[in-house]
C-alpha cells in the first residue's frame, strides 16, 4: 500500500489515536535507539580500527589471532559490569559476537602474513603452524637455519621451529640459532603429538616388514616397533615418509605419522596412537625480526648468555635470577663453537623482565655475563590442540 494514499493516513490516524500516549513513547524509544545505534556506528569503526592496529601488530611478532583464555577472561568481566543482571546473558552474547567479528577480521589481514618451517607441507610444524596461524601461508625449507634465515632475511614474516620434545630432549640446532641470531621469540606452543602407523588401503598390519619415518619418530615408537618386529628406515620428516608408502605398490612398507598425513596421502590408519609416551609433546617457538612490545602480562622470559671461564662465574648468575625472586625454570648448556671447552647458556625462567624488578635483574645480570641477549618475553605458553 502506498503510504501517501488516503486509506493509509486515515488507518495510521486511526491507530493512534487508540494507542495514544502507547504510540509516543514506543516512536520515542525508537528514536532513542536510532540516536544510539548512529554513536554505536562510530564507535565500531573506531574499534575496528583499533583491532586493524592489533592484527598488524601480531602479524610482525608472530603471534596467534586466536587467545581463548584472554577472551574468557574480558567477557566474564565486562559482564559484571551490566548492572541489570536479566541483560547480562544478552551481553554475554554481544561481547562473544564482538570477539568473533574482530577475529574474523584479523584472520582477513594475518592471512597474507608467510611462516617457515622446517620439512616439508603436512609434516608436524606444518600442520601446527597451520592451527596457530589460521589462513597463513606456510613455507617449507629443508633445515633449520634456512627456515630460520628466511625469516631473518625478510623472505617470510617469521619462522616457527621446534625447542624440544617431551620424549626425544632439546632441539640443539634451535637452541643455537636462538644464541647466534638476531630474531626474538615472541611465543612458545605446546602442541601434543600422536603418532600412528600409516599405510595403503588394502594392505593389513600382519603384512608390515618395514616402517618408514623420521628419526625423532621411530624413537617415540621404539618399543611398538620393537614389539612388532619392524625394520625401520629413516625419512627427513613423516610428510615423506607418507608420501613414499602412498606412491610404493609394496604392501608391506607402513610409514609413521600423523592422521592429518592420512588424509593428505588417502593412507588408512592400522594403529593409532603407537608413541610410547601418552604425553607427546613438542615446544614451538615463533621467532620474528620484532619484539614483542613489553606487556604488563608477561610472566615469561627467555635469555642467553656466556659467563667467564672462572670459578663461581655460572653459580653467580643463577644466584642474580633468584635474588630478584625469578623463577628459573630451565637451564641448559650449549658449546659456543668459537673455542673448546666454552659454553653458552640458555635460560626460560617465570616472572616478568619488563617490571622495574626485571630491569634490576638484567642491570645486574650484565655485570657477571657476556653477550647477555633478552631472546623474548610473553605471556605464557599456549597449548595447541593434538596433531
Amino acid at each position: 500500500m502506498n503510504k501517501s494514499s488516503v486509506p493509509y493516513r486515515h488507518l495510521r490516524n486511526f491507530l493512534r489515536n487508540i494507542a495514544g500516549d502507547n504510540m509516543s513513547d514506543l516512536l520515542s524509544a525508537r528514536n532513542k535507539i536510532n540516536r544510539i545505534d548512529e554513536e554505536m556506528i562510530k564507535l565500531f569503526e573506531e574499534r575496528m580500527d583499533a583491532v586493524f592496529e592489533v592484527a598488524n601488530y601480531k602479524r610482525e611478532v608472530g603471534l596467534p589471532i586466536e587467545d581463548t583464555t584472554r577472551e574468557n577472561l574480558i567477557i566474564a568481566e565486562n559482564t559484571k559490569k551490566v548492572k541489570n543482571p536479566d541483560y547480562r546473558p544478552y551481553y554475554n552474547d554481544f561481547l562473544k559476537n564482538n570477539i568473533s567479528i574482530s577475529k574474523a577480521y584479523q584472520k582477513r589481514i594475518v592471512s597474507g602474513a608467510s611462516i617457515a618451517v622446517n620439512g616439508s607441507l603436512g609434516a608436524f610444524a606444518d600442520i601446527t603452524a597451520s592451527k596457530v596461524f589460521s589462513g597463513a601461508s606456510i613455507e617449507p625449507f629443508s633445515d633449520f637455519t634456512d627456515a630460520y634465515n628466511a625469516a631473518s632475511d625478510g623472505k617470510c614474516d617469521y619462522a616457527f621451529l621446534p625447542l624440544e620434545n617431551s620424549f626425544g630432549g632439546d632441539v640443539g640446532a634451535v637452541l643455537d640459532l636462538a644464541f647466534f641470531g638476531d630474531l626474538y621469540i615472541n611465543g612458545i606452543f605446546e602442541a601434543e603429538i600422536v603418532q600412528n602407523l600409516l599405510a595403503k588401503k588394502d594392505t593389513d598390519i600382519k603384512n608390515i616388514k618395514t616402517v618408514l619415518s623420521h628419526p625423532q619418530a621411530l624413537l617415540q615408537c621404539a618399543s611398538f616397533i620393537k614389539e612388532y618386529k619392524f625394520e625401520t628406515e629413516e625419512t627427513a620428516n613423516t610428510a615423506i615418509a607418507a608420501k613414499k608408502v602412498f606412491e610404493s605398490n609394496d604392501n608391506t612398507v607402513a610409514s609413521i605419522g600423523s592422521k592429518e598425513l592420512a588424509k593428505r596421502f588417502d593412507l588408512k590408519i592400522l594403529k593409532e596412537h603407537i608413541n610410547e609416551s601418552n604425553s607427546n609433546t613438542t615446544r614451538f617457538a615463533v621467532f620474528s625480526r620484532s619484539r614483542k612490545e613489553p606487556s604488563d602480562n608477561d610472566n615469561r622470559f627467555i635469555l642467553t648468555f656466556t659467563v667467564k671461564n672462572t670459578a663461581g662465574a655460572l653459580s653467580k648468575a643463577i644466584s642474580v635470577i633468584g635474588e630478584y625472586r625469578f623463577n628459573l625454570l630451565t637451564l641448559k648448556s650449549r658449546p659456543n663453537k668459537i673455542s673448546n671447552w666454552n659454553y653458552y647458556f640458555y635460560v626460560e625462567g617465570e616472572g616478568n623482565i619488563n617490571s622495574e624488578n626485571g630491569k634490576n635483574m638484567i642491570h645486574s645480570l650484565k655485570a657477571c655475563c657476556e653477550d647477555l641477549k633478552i631472546v623474548g618475553s610473553y605471556e605464557k605458553e599456549v597449548k595447541v590442540k593434538s596433531v
